[in-house]
């Protein structure tokens, strides 16, 4: 399946309406060594990262919960 990161950040936004309700501000790059997507949420001084396979994300694309969030 082919999309963009950009295109997979707006699809979570989408997904869960409460990052954007709570100020919580998403930054997401592929780390082709690990063959997943990293995922940082940042608020403040405060930052969560962690990381969706591939095959994970492709389910999100579907329109599948993304459940590591």
């Amino acid at each position: 399946m082919g999309y963009t990161n950009v295109a997979l950040k707006d699809k979570i936004m989408e997904m869960y309406p409460d990052i954007t309700k709570h100020g919580i501000s998403v930054g997401l790059d592929f780390d082709k060594g690990k063959n997943a997507y990293i995922v940082a949420f940042k608020k403040g001084s405060n930052e969560l990262t962690t990381h969706l396979e591939k095959k994970d994300a492709d389910e999100c694309m579907d329109g599948n919960k993304c459940v590591y969030f």
